[in-house]
């Protein structure tokens, strides 16, 4: 099993190229099940997350062709990927598929609006708490599907004729319920309204695909969705938009660290919220013509007091990420996190580095220290197993991240993107 070691105390100096989105990637993908044609999605990263829904989408017939090439900008790979899904031969995602990745689950929604059936088991994914997935099921019957749970499936049939469009309020905000909702009402009968949508980019940029292949949806990236249903979707041609969790991992890193990185390929309009955040930390943040400049040179950095919010607040994502950057600042911070509750299994970790950190109930109180030193530590979670890295690279000695497949999931070639830029960084195979 992997791990990666870094030695700490390096500045972070250069360009880090930001992959396309995971949290895009994967909805996007998802919809080629909705079309006979070629779905075609550029800039998409080459992550495990990624290739288990290949296999995933392969195995409902799913025909998948990927170009690789070598991009000129920050010398990253961006992947051309083809999915054709000309007939879907099997409407089951069995158990193990879905219990390695929770966004697999997704499925339901374009099988279930194309052939009228799906039966899926009930989803996996990171340890981060229960994340039911009630708000998917009730979305789906306000579309007129009959759904039964039953020995770990959900068997979910369509009315005859296909889904009917419906207005439906979601009692929390969900993305992944929202994409879901949102890919089954596109070839649905009549008029779906989705009301307390989720507002987040990747939600936006699923829309203005389906757009592209037919679909009549307005109101993505507002609290309100309306889906005009069509009978058939084309295929089309869509690039995979820039990831705003890696973006601002790496700008943490900076800040943490210190130096001057170019963020190539990025908008900073993706997380405003945290930029910000991160700005009121001690680091400059600018925009250009690549995307953006983030520098931090010799003041410490502040504390921030932060709350986890659905977009356009504070991600969740980037909680984990926030908090290793706040175990180094010149006084208190706290962390609230609304959307799980169970997402603090790295602040045990942390304090293996030093860092000083109390739970009371879903608020974390940061206690910044004036140095970190090396440990080895254990990953928990996608977002937990960065923040382990964000500390190590500023802490004194050697830190050994140990279960860095769960790295693997969400952020692409990052002990290259880092030790291109000064950092000393190697995984190391046992």
């Amino acid at each position: 099993m992997d791990r990666i070691r870094i030695k700490g105390g390096n500045e972070l100096n250069g360009v880090i190229p930001i992959s396309g989105a995971k949290n895009a990637a994967l909805p996007l993908m998802i919809a080629s099940l909705l079309t006979d044609d070629t779905l075609t999605l550029e800039n998409v990263p080459h992550l495990a997350d990624v290739e288990q829904l290949i296999r995933i989408l392969g195995n409902h017939g799913v025909d998948i062709s990927v170009n690789g090439r070598r991009e000129r900008q920050g010398e990253s790979y961006a992947r051309t990927i083809h999915f054709t899904c000309r007939n879907i031969v099997d409407t089951t995602a069995p158990y193990e598929l879905v219990s390695k990745m929770r966004a697999s689950f997704w499925v339901i929604g374009p099988l279930l609006a194309r052939e009228g059936q799906a039966r899926v088991s009930l989803p996996g994914g990171c340890a981060i708490g229960t994340r039911p997935v009630d708000l998917f099921i009730e979305g789906l019957k306000a579309l007129g599907a009959e759904i039964e749970i039953d020995s770990g499936y959900i068997n979910a049939t369509a009315p005859k004729g296909g889904l009917i469009g419906a207005r439906y309020v979601f009692p929390k905000v969900s993305v992944g319920a929202t994409h879901v909702l949102m890919m089954a009402a596109t070839r649905a009968r009549g008029t779906t309204v989705i009301g307390n949508a989720a507002r987040e980019p990747e939600v936006v940029d699923l829309a203005t695909c389906l757009n592209a292949m037919g679909a009549k949806i307005s109101g993505a990236g507002t609290s309100t969705i309306t889906i005009e249903g069509v009978s058939t979707l084309s295929g089309a041609r869509h690039r995979v938009l820039p990831d705003r969790i890696e973006t601002g991992t790496y700008a943490m890193a900076v800040a943490m660290t210190g130096g001057d990185v170019t963020l190539e390929g990025t908008d900073g309009a993706l997380l405003e919220t945290a930029l910000e955040a991160i700005r009121r930390a001690g680091a400059e943040i600018t925009k250009t013509e690549s995307g953006l400049r983030v520098v931090r040179n010799g003041g410490g950095i502040k504390p921030v007091d932060v709350v986890t919010d659905p977009f356009p607040g504070f991600p969740t994502d980037l909680q984990a990420q926030f908090m290793g950057l706040m175990t180094k600042s010149s006084g208190v911070s706290h962390i609230t996190e609304t959307i799980f509750e169970n997402r603090f299994m790295h602040v045990q970790e942390l304090a293996r580095l030093g860092a000083r950190i109390s739970l009371s109930g879903q608020t974390a109180k940061i206690e910044g220290v004036p140095k970190l030193k090396g440990a080895p530590v254990m990953a928990t979670d996608l977002r937990a197993s960065v923040s382990l890295v964000i500390a190590g690279l500023a802490a004194e000695g050697e830190t050994m991240v140990s279960r860095v497949y769960h790295l693997d999931r969400g952020f692409e070639r990052l002990e290259e993107k880092l030790t291109r830029c000064g950092a000393i960084v190697e995984r190391v195979s046992e």
